[in-house]
């Protein structure tokens, strides 16, 4: 193709010998001359151009913007303006200006006098349609660059280019009208002012991270650094060992894991028939159920232990019989008076002890409860990958070649291998192509999609209806990929470190990822655990050993009494053993004082 410079040297030759007054033959000699005689050599260049002024606000030069919390640095854009090849801008810039304007109708061999302001005249509109004619070519060379995908960063002279190949996933790369913006743009861009570069970012053809294809060839961005058609790849690309052998990464500038993305209306917790029994693990019931039966046979055990209590009234009802314990028992439990009333120390030990350990459980349960119902709407029934392969209601699946999907794969784990086999077998229904189509089918359908975590907190904080579960495995990280043995490996490594320790990829961590939707409390609710009532259960076992001490000490002291009137003699009478007197009346005032006995003729003075 000819060069647009060559075919308007040919027309500035017409122009000039149309408009020139001669004859016919007159111009052919002129054109003829115009073959013969060689163009006259080009002048010397001009002299260097000044200095450039400074960057205006929010516009900066190729080498980057190695401040990040600089205002000026907030959109890092590629100017459309600049999408060409830096080589062809250079050699543009290097052309002597004004060899056109000067030497046009000298260049076409126009020799005959004429007046100076008609050749004034003609070189002008001739130098117009240079300019006119330059422009159209530039702008052609910036569509060309746009529909391949490319976009070039201008840069000062003498700096080293590297081409950067990326994906178009938000908020990592986003197309905004004729400039990229993002994560990784920003960090492209300080990471160029640091170690003083110059680049050209490129979209990946096929739209993929990277994997292995059928035939041992590597897609996606892998498969361009390794065809040399990339020198870095810059995006959300996971550090993997299968892409450690190929190509090298920088340390991770990111780290991320693998969690579990849903609905909050698909995953909303849908309340049983038994859920009432919610607040207290099935642990904590058993324990319950097994501390109610224990304080009620201690009742039992310690109320025929006692002196006092075997005394029986004339009411059976009024006996601590053991169904009579277990009335108590759940009486207490109920905040409610039951009989029968203890009388000795023992028994009374036991009872306030069990009244203490009731008091304290159902202010438990109350407050546990009140918990679940105001906050039922946001609990998942989704904790774990465990739980997702139980239900049946919600299809999951990854994107398709990604390292989330051989994460599963190569896996040992039974439940993750649940999940592989899964997703091979309904391959075709489940595997997306994009993290956009994931997250809008999440949206749409009953789907889960698992994948990075640190993407799914990103639509949860764009889309307030989506939820991420809280288990998060396979912590893993970002890093920037570069062919094997590349200089730029351990440079780039460094300045990511500086970047991190600096607190920048923190900032832009934060500014990237800032959520739109109310702020929620991140506090689970969760069904009271044994250990979390340990102490409760510590207190009710020791007053048992009291209530139970307490009983011997007073079969024993009634023992003795019992002993001193053993011997019955002429006159005397048999009396029981009386309840311990240091149990009756003074400090202690548990037992109320028994009436002094009335000696009557024929009676017996028993106490």
């Amino acid at each position: 193709m000819q060069h647009p410079a060559a075919g308007l040297s040919c027309f500035q030759s017409l122009w000039c010998g149309l408009l020139l007054p001669q004859s016919p033959r007159g111009a052919l000699v002129q054109l003829a001359r115009l073959d013969a005689t060689p163009p006259p050599p080009p002048p010397p260049p001009p002299p260097p151009p000044p200095p450039p002024p400074p960057p205006l606000p929010g516009i900066y030069p190729s080498t980057g913007c190695p401040n990040l919390r600089d205002p000026r640095c907030s959109v890092p854009g590629i100017p459309s303006s600049s999408r060409t090849d830096p080589q062809t801008d250079r050699q543009t810039d290097r052309q002597p200006k004004g060899v056109a304007q000067e030497g046009s109708c000298r260049a076409a061999g126009i020799s005959a006098p004429m007046d100076k302001g008609l050749h004034f005249t003609i070189c002008v509109v001739t130098a117009v349609l240079l300019l006119r004619e330059s422009s159209q070519a530039g702008a052609g060379r910036n569509d060309d660059a746009v529909s391949k995908g490319t976009d070039s960063r201008g840069a000062g002279e003498g700096l080293p280019t590297l081409t950067v190949t990326t994906i178009l996933e938000d908020p990592y790369v986003m197309v905004r009208g004729a400039e990229l913006e993002g994560y990784c743009m920003e960090l492209l861009a300080a990471l160029a002012g640091m170690l003083r570069f110059q680049y050209r970012v490129r979209v990946v053809g096929d739209g993929q991270y990277g994997a292995v294809a059928a035939g041992g060839n590597w897609s996606g961005m892998i498969g361009e650094i390794l065809r040399r058609e990339a020198d870095i790849a810059v995006a959300p690309l996971t550090v993997t060992s299968a892409r450690e052998e190929v190509v090298s990464f920088t340390t991770p500038f990111l780290q991320t894991g693998i969690g579990i993305l849903l609905r909050k209306d698909t995953a909303s917790q849908d309340m049983s028939f038994f859920h009432f029994l919610s607040p207290f693990s099935k642990e904590t019931w058993t324990a319950l159920l097994f501390a109610y039966l224990l304080t009620c046979f201690c009742l039992f055990l310690v109320a025929r232990l006692s002196p006092c209590e075997w005394n029986e009234p004339k009411n059976e009802e009024n006996h601590f019989t053991f169904l009579n314990s277990l009335w108590f028992g759940a009486g207490a439990l109920a905040l409610q008076g039951a009989t029968p009333r203890p009388q000795a120390l023992s028994v009374r030990v036991i009872a306030v002890v069990w009244w203490l350990f009731t008091l304290a459980l159902l202010a438990a349960y109350i407050a546990n409860f009140t918990a679940l119902l105001s906050s039922g709407s946001e609990q998942l029934p989704i904790q774990t990958f465990e739980d997702l392969v139980k239900q049946r209601n919600l299809e999951f699946g990854t994107l398709e070649g990604s390292s989330t999907f051989y994460y599963f794969k190569n896996s040992k784990n039974p439940i993750h291998q649940m999940i592989y086999e899964y997703m091979e077998k309904r391959r075709e229904h489940v595997l997306v192509k994009t993290y956009q189509e994931a997250v809008q089918r999440v949206m749409d359908s009953n789907y889960a999609f698992i994948g990075e975590s640190i993407s799914q907190d990103l639509a949860a904080a764009r889309h307030c209806n989506l939820i991420r579960a809280p288990e998060v495995i396979g912590a893993r990280g970002f890093g920037i990929a570069t062919t094997q043995a590349s200089p730029w490996t351990k440079p780039l490594s460094i300045a990511v470190l500086k970047l991190r320790e600096s607190g920048d990829l923190d900032y832009l961590r934060n500014k990237w990822w800032e959520s739109s939707c109310l702020r929620q409390s991140r506090e689970r609710w969760g069904p009271l655990e044994p250990p979390a009532l340990g102490g409760l259960f510590l207190t009710l076992g020791i007053g048992l050993a009291l209530g139970i001490l307490a009983a011997l000490a007073e079969l024993s002291s009634s023992s003795r009494r019992a002993a001193a009137h053993a011997k019955v003699g002429p006159g005397s009478c048999s009396c029981p053993a009386p309840c311990p007197s240091f149990l009756q009346g003074g400090p202690w005032l548990l037992l109320p004082v028994p009436p002094s006995p009335k000696v009557g003729p024929g009676s017996c003075p028993c106490p």
